[in-house]
Formats: C-alpha cells, sequence, structure tokens
C-alpha cells in the first residue's frame, strides 16, 4: 500500500515523519519488496510535483515487523544534522511493547551486551563483555494490564538492532508474536506487539522542540491499548 497523507506525521521543508506499518520494510533487501523509502520519495515527488525526483536521506530504522514512528530527511544539511544528533544520543525514543509474562520488577534498567549474527538475522545477549559485543541499554516502566496482557513502556537509550526485543526477552517477557525471541508463536500479519510510540528532539534546523507521536496500529489488538494514553 502506497504512502498517502494519513500516514504523514510531521512534515516540513527539512523532515518527514510517517506512521510505519507493521510489514514495511525501511530500506530495500533482497525480498524484492519496494521498501519505504522508495514510497516517502514517490510521494514527495508527486505531492511537490518534482518530476525528477526527491532527496530522501534515511536516519534510522525500524525492524520490519514493528510500527510506529520513522523519521526522513528531505534535505543533506537535515540528514547530516540528524544523523549527528542519533549519534550522540539527542533524540529520546519511547516504544510501547505488549507482552504476556508480566515483569518481576515493574520497572528497571536493563544493560547488555549484544553480539548480531548477520546470517540469522538474530541478536544474543550477554550480561558481561564479549569479543565483538555492544553494550545495550534501555529503561522500561509496566504501565497497564488488559485481559492477560501486560503493556511495558521501553525508553532505549542505545540503539542496537533488535536491542528491545531481545532484552525484553532476558526477562521472561518475549514481545507477543516474536517467536524469534522467545514468543511461542509467530503472527499471522508478519508483525510483532513493539510499536515506535514516540519521537522527541531539538529541531537540527529551527532548533525548537520536536514531539512526534504515532496512534497505535487500527488492526483489532493494538487499538485497545490506547486507553493508557500518551
Amino acid at each position: 500500500m502506497p504512502v498517502s497523507d494519513q500516514d504523514i506525521l510531521f512534515e516540513d521543508n527539512h523532515l518527514i515523519a510517517l506512521n510505519k506499518r507493521a510489514g514495511d520494510i525501511v530500506q530495500v533487501d533482497d525480498t524484492g519488496d519496494e521498501p519505504l523509502d522508495e514510497q516517502v520519495k514517490k510521494y514527495i515527488a508527486k505531492k511537490y510535483n518534482k518530476p525528477n525526483g526527491a532527496f530522501l536521506g534515511v536516519v534510522h530504522r525500524l525492524d520490519r515487523p514493528v510500527s510506529g514512528v520513522i523519521l526522513f530527511a528531505k534535505t543533506s544539511k537535515a540528514l547530516d544534522r540528524v544523523n549527528r544528533m542519533f549519534k550522540n544520543r539527542e533524540m529520546k525514543k519511547t516504544y510501547w511493547a505488549v507482552v504476556r509474562q508480566r515483569p518481576q520488577r515493574t520497572e528497571g534498567t536493563l544493560v547488555h551486551w549484544l553480539v548480531k549474527n548477520s546470517q540469522k538475522n538474530v541478536t544474543k545477549a550477554f550480561d558481561h563483555e564479549v569479543p565483538g559485543s555492544l553494550r545495550a541499554e534501555l529503561n522500561y516502566k509496566l504501565i497497564g494490564e488488559l485481559n492477560g496482557y501486560y503493556l511495558i513502556e521501553v525508553d532505549p537509550i542505545t540503539g542496537r538492532p533488535h536491542q528491545i526485543r531481545v532484552q525484553l526477552s532476558t526477562l521472561n517477557c518475549p514481545i507477543v508474536g516474536d517467536n524469534k525471541y522467545g514468543y511461542p508463536r509467530g503472527s499471522l500479519k508478519k508483525s510483532i506487539c513493539l510499536h515506535a510510540r514516540r519521537l522527541q528532539f531539538i529541531h537540527p534546523v529551527k532548533q525548537e522542540p520536536v514531539n512526534i507521536f504515532a496512534p497505535l496500529p487500527k488492526d483489532g489488538f493494538w487499538e485497545r491499548f490506547e486507553v493508557f494514553g500518551q
């Protein structure tokens, strides 16, 4: 399904953010499916009548089965500055995750050292540094319970591949649908219950606060958790 106005959460001359659907890939891979960055380029080119195409810079990624806020740069100047902001951890990212197992501690900080196996596209967490590992840190908090499902808010401090998925799994709280990291069965919708809920930062050009908020997917399950607010 191509990108449309209703997918856009924020846009100005420098940046564009949208509510990514679970199942969309951000950049081209070996599946041959049209990636999100190409869809957004087409959206911009059509909207602003750019027959020669539009510039678009990818500044971060969301895993294919994850939904929520994703940000792109519309100019090279914005791309350079936002890349620097992500590197310097000046972007506050907030995720919501649904699990079936209540965490023993209702809030806390998780620190692991992660090693990604690129061939199998899976990440392993260690509680100590090992060769080739990267330090991963996040804060989490249990914010609600609904019909035996638990809603956890996650604020990642670092941005490692599959970080939230594997770190929650170490709590015995695999994300619903994420059979790669311990949930007993996968989702038929090619999605897991992990949603990039909010992205907050200071605009790289205007120097104004930006707070981008992504409504939950309307899939018959996720939207019930909107009762827990923002």
